[in-house]
């Protein structure tokens, strides 16, 4: 019996050689054919490759976010919303100067007619006309009617000149001073929807980072499946065009029929969309990572972490460390929220204290001077300093303070109702996270062995087709088998990767369930436009304080 199948495998292979030297110059042409065939169009990149990890990738990707910039602002909004707030506490001071030049003026005495019937009233100063006790009544008499007459012909006025009334020039330094003492809890609670917006605003960055860290770690992922891929289909575009080249070989020769040749032409044909869509998705893969990497678009990279990394993979499921469920009240968006309803009973209690009277210590420091000539003198300025109380008492404001809080009473009430609904949808969410990674993992350890197994079977279906034992259906077979154990391995290794970094960034991950994503952001504009209300309202009462502070004029005269 050995004898025998030596005998055959000696005539088997003197065919394969014969029908090999018979073929060869038929072989020939068709080599040079496929040498000759277009390559698929491809994109020009610019410079050499550009080798970048996922962490690389992922640090680029945070320093050149507008996601992150745009978050990192509404920290300093936030941060200077503290300091608006804080201020409200602490003392105000602030400094005046001002000139006034008087063109016309209501204390401008004109110079009365001269009646020259009466004789001219003697010259000041007139209590020089006045005598003692030792003059005789004659003399004392004649005195008081000199400096009588000399009174009544000077200027009435003359005795206020040093007063300011109608001075040509006035210079005015002032100083003011403001402290609240009491306004009925709305400081203390206008703090701390500030704290409320400040942490809510760090939590927000902190979200940002972690999105935008998944964000690239599947984008990264996706265009190294993508290379995969598209490795496997250029490979089995490889293994048709050898099988139709063997087939058309054997054809020549007689050893196979004419429906096998077109069967291996069509298999070769069928495999040359699948190699372009895998090229293209690669391509729109490589631009979604260099979006988010906010790199030139016609850059060339060049990927370093492997996507079926096995040792990094095994890694990486035994420090998963999957015990329980991430606590719904753990999410960002959770916590989010509950700085939401602590910002809003903030407001509330600002809207009650509108009821409460206002106290603050005021006072007014200044000097003033009214040169005669247009630069004053430093012994010309006079001082003016006041201080006071001044208190403002709501008596009827037209329903406004009513009004202010039914709707901080609404707001309160509605940032409960959107707390409760984040957090049914955060613990759905979790839930679905570790689903899926439990799927990833389950997917990943059941491709443990079978692309290897893959392989070796079509390398023997490959060797017995060759030997005229197998049919081409039978390697076709084989060949598909293994594109779908490579692809069913290294996309499982790329959804594992994902979800275990996903699983590591839930807690500070936004949601993704669409309606909880609307609900946050129409929570997060409510919170803003509140603060903007509140901002408001704190200018306006501080503008108003100023005018009521700035009603008496610092030099003690009325307004000009």
């Amino acid at each position: 019996m050995s004898s025998k199948k030596a005998q055959l495998r000696a005539l088997r292979l003197g065919r394969v050689l014969r029908t090999l030297l018979a073929a060869a110059p038929l072989l020939l042409p068709a080599i040079a054919h496929a040498q000759a065939t277009p390559t698929l169009p491809t994109v020009k990149t610019i410079g050499t490759r550009r080798e970048i990890s996922l962490d690389e990738a992922v640090r680029i990707a945070e320093a050149q976010s507008e996601a992150v910039r745009i978050a990192r602002a509404g920290v300093q909004r936030a941060e200077g919303q503290q300091y608006q707030a804080r201020s409200q506490r602490l003392p105000q001071l602030s400094g005046s100067a001002s000139y006034t030049r008087t063109l016309a003026s209501q204390f401008a005495v004109a110079a009365p007619a001269v009646d020259t019937t009466k004789p001219t009233p003697p010259p000041a100063p007139c209590d020089q006309y006045l005598r003692d006790a030792t003059a005789t009544n004659d003399e004392r008499l004649a005195g008081l009617e000199d400096a009588s007459r000399c009174a009544i012909g000077g200027n009435p006025f003359s005795s206020f000149g040093s007063l300011g009334f109608g001075a040509k020039n006035q210079y005015n330094l002032g100083l003011a001073f403001s402290q609240s003492l009491f306004a009925g809890g709305r400081i203390a609670a206008q703090n701390a929807v500030a704290n409320a917006g400040r942490r809510s605003a760090d939590i927000e960055l902190t979200a940002q980072r972690a999105r935008l860290r998944l964000d690239v770690t599947q984008a990264y992922f996706d265009a190294a499946l993508a290379d995969r891929l598209v490795a496997l289909a250029e490979s089995s575009a490889v293994q048709t065009d050898n099988v139709l080249k063997q087939t058309r070989l054997a054809r020549n020769v007689g050893n196979v029929s004419e429906f096998e040749l077109l069967r291996a032409q069509v298999s070769s044909a069928n495999q040359r969309p699948v190699v372009i869509q895998r090229q293209s998705d690669r391509e729109v893969a490589y631009l979604t990572l260099k979006q988010l990497l906010n790199l030139p678009l016609d850059s060339a990279l060049q990927l370093t972490t492997a996507v079926d990394d096995s040792a990094a993979t095994n890694a990486a499921l035994q420090n998963m460390g999957i015990t329980s469920d991430t606590a719904a009240i753990d999410r960002a968006t959770v916590r989010q929220a509950a700085l939401t309803i602590d910002a809003q009973r903030g407001l509330l209690r600002v809207a009650k204290g509108q009821r409460f009277p206002t106290l603050a210590l005021t006072s007014q420091y200044g000097k003033v001077a009214f040169p005669l000539n247009s630069f004053p003198q430093s012994g010309d300025f006079r001082t003016n300093w006041t201080i006071g109380l001044a208190s403002q008492v709501p008596l009827f404001t037209g329903g406004r303070i009513k009004g202010d809080q039914m709707v901080a009473e609404a707001n309160v009430r509605d940032a409960q109702a959107r707390y409760d609904q984040l957090r049914e949808f955060a613990a759905l969410d979790s839930r679905v996270t570790i689903n899926s990674l439990l799927q990833a993992r389950a997917a990943w350890l059941a491709s443990l062995g079978t692309a290897e197994q893959a392989a070796r079977a079509y390398s023997i279906a490959e060797v017995r087709y060759k030997e005229g034992i197998s049919t081409q259906i039978e390697l076709n077979d084989s060949r598909i088998l293994l594109e779908q154990a490579v692809t069913n391995r290294a996309l499982a290794a790329r959804n594992l990767q994902v979800a275990r970094v996903k699983l590591a960034l839930l807690p500070d991950l936004p949601l993704q369930n669409t309606a909880a994503a609307q609900a946050q952001a129409q929570a997060r504009a409510q919170s803003q436009a509140a603060a903007q209300q509140q901002q408001q309202q704190s200018t306006q009462a501080a503008q108003a304080g100023q005018q009521q502070t700035q009603g008496q004029s610092p030099t003690g005269t009325p307004p000009q």
